[in-house]
């Protein structure tokens, strides 16, 4: 078989052009997502074949071999099932129906903390931060204008639920890639990456308590949305407790679709072409995550066969003195790669292959190497004042809020790095996965 000559750091440089581009077309347009993220893999694929030496031959098999990996077409086929499930869920008004009923249920002076609560619940059902966020975002600004709820405060809460259910719900993109690269199970990672973020979600809980129980704080009566459905939430919990549970994915996405599509249709919402036309769009709605999975792992197949993984391997491995030292390495790794470019997803596929070697290499078990990508990407994501996330929500408030306000009341990303830093340094979390054999890993 052709393979490429190995060049060493030089394999490097396309993965480099793929971040410079993506990165440089963000500053210049002043919108890191104006550029479509495959487009910017395509050019540092296209520099690789200039770049990389050997034969052309060679480097179209290595490209066409990391593309249909069948790590990356698992994870290519979970998206598009879990943009279906989103897309007939959201038609049925499920997401209608998780935002009326928690705001009926939520005090005016706990608003913050209700819509933390909810953020969590609806994002770990989603999978979407930002989506989440544009659902929640105008009702949290809306909401803190009509109270005395202060409006930073609204605002860091609805991040901090939304990265927490990024971070821990099993159809979010971030955790598919986590344990796809890590070559762990969805449940063995969540129960890990809960030990960690469920602390720090407590604890952010127990201040919003705290917040809504301070003098001043507004315990008028809101006019708040109760108009919904029980039988719209039913979805939402079913793909919830059967992830829980342990069912494999395929099967909870699949049958999370087909029970939204039967409210549907039960209701009069959606017609049976209507539900056919609304998976499509699911499909549809997730082609940029899917093309950006297949040609980075055919770009990282590339830069892999160049020499280009093991040389970076060898450098951050000459940094890394232990099994602590391996951990921090991890989380530097893709907390850099995802402050470079705005996509925690992104930086998880990217540095995903050097964590699992790094985590081989130092004995660290790769249950805990898939909880540190996601829980480090999401933190650095959820901070970025240009991500996604911050710019969305920023655009609800008519420049009345700054990302600074936002970071001063973003309490759980701290805590969350907090904790994160504790079960690196602390046997807690060790001691239980040495307790927990890992189960056999499966397509998810």
């Amino acid at each position: 078989m052709n393979q490429i000559d190995r060049s060493g750091g030089i394999a490097l440089i396309p993965f480099l052009i793929f971040v410079l581009t993506f990165l440089g077309a963000g500053i210049l347009l002043n919108d890191f997502y104006a550029l479509p993220s495959p487009v910017a893999v395509g050019v540092g694929i296209i520099s690789a074949f200039f770049i990389l030496k050997g034969s052309v031959q060679a480097k179209v098999e290595a490209l066409i071999r990391g593309c249909g990996d069948s790590k990356i077409i698992t994870m290519c086929l979970i998206y598009l099932l879990a943009g279906a499930f989103a897309a007939v869920s959201k038609a049925v008004g499920g997401v209608d129906a998780t935002v009326s009923l928690g705001l009926s249920l939520v005090p005016v002076q706990y608003l913050a903390l209700g819509i933390f609560l909810l953020a969590v619940f609806l994002l770990t059902a989603t999978g979407t931060s930002v989506g989440c966020i544009v659902a929640l975002g105008p009702i949290a600004v809306g909401l803190a204008e009509q109270s005395d709820t202060s409006m930073p405060l609204m605002l860091g809460s609805l991040l901090g639920g939304a990265m927490f259910g990024d971070n821990l719900s099993f159809i979010s993109d971030t955790t598919i890639a986590a344990t796809q690269t890590q070559e762990c199970s969805m449940k063995d990672k969540f129960r890990v990456n809960l030990l960690i973020a469920g602390p720090a979600a407590l604890l952010t809980i127990l201040l919003l308590l705290v917040a809504g129980h301070e003098p001043g704080a507004s315990s008028a009566a809101a006019a708040l949305p109760a108009n919904f459905s029980f039988w719209q939430l039913v979805p939402y919990l079913l793909v919830i407790v059967l992830a829980v549970v342990g069912v494999d994915v395929f099967v909870v996405l699949t049958i999370g679709t087909i029970a939204s599509g039967v409210v549907g249709l039960s209701q009069g919402s959606l017609e049976l072409l209507g539900f056919s036309q609304q998976v499509y769009e699911g499909f549809t709605s997730m082609t940029e995550i899917f093309l950006l999975s297949m040609l980075t792992g055919g770009l990282a197949e590339m830069v892999r066969e160049a020499g280009g993984i093991q040389f970076l391997l060898e450098k951050v491995s000459g940094s890394i003195n232990g099994k602590r030292s391996a951990q921090q390495g991890i989380s530097a790794l893709v907390a850099g790669t995802n402050a470079a470019i705005a996509n925690n997803t992104v930086s998880i596929v990217v540095t995903g292959p050097v964590a699992r070697d790094i985590s081989r290499t130092y004995g660290v078990d790769k249950r805990k190497s898939a909880a540190l990508l996601d829980i480090y990407s999401c933190i650095v994501q959820g901070l970025l004042p240009y991500g996604a996330q911050i710019l969305i929500m920023l655009s609800y408030t008519n420049g009345s809020v700054s990302f600074v306000d936002v970071w001063a009341n973003a309490w759980y990303l701290y805590l969350l790095l907090f904790f994160s830093q504790l079960a690196i340094f602390t046997p807690f979390v060790d001691r239980y996965i040495s307790k927990q054999p890992a189960a056999a890993r499966v397509a998810a």
